[in-house]
Formats: C-alpha cells, structure tokens, sequence
C-alpha cells in the first residue's frame, strides 16, 4: 500500500488544488510524446513527480526536481 507523504517546494507547502487536502501519495509519471512514440522511443521521455491527493483522489504532476516529500506516519 502507498505512504501518505507531504509534498513542499521551498518553505511552501503543497496542497490539493481541488479539496485543500495536505496528504498525497507519490507515483513517476512519464510524460510521453507523440513523436517518441512514434519512433519506438517512449522509454527516453521525461518524467515527472505525480502526487494523488489522499482525500479527492486529483493528481498533480511536477517536473520540478526541487520538490521535497516528507513520509507521514498515521
């Protein structure tokens, strides 16, 4: 089972846009291209830091490697 996590960028805590929730849990998400597709290069994407909101369920994605995730214990 996934680990509810805090998400912060800088001094800035990140909450869900939708319901406010505070508790996420984490999941790599590739950000694939048509073009990569295309020429059997999927793999070669970027990623990004996808962050499902524990209450509404709304993912966020962040390509910024600066965010920081603290594990939640419950």
């Amino acid at each position: 089972m996934a680990k509810a996590v805090h998400a912060w960028l800088g001094d800035m805590r990140i909450t869900c846009q939708v319901c406010r929730g505070e508790l996420f849990r984490e999941r790599g998400v590739k950000l694939n291209s048509t073009g990569m597709e295309f020429m059997k290069l999927a793999w070669a994407d970027e990623t990004a830091t996808g962050l499902i909101c524990w209450h509404c369920g709304y993912v966020h994605l962040f390509v910024n490697r600066d965010i920081e995730l603290r594990r939640v214990t419950m």
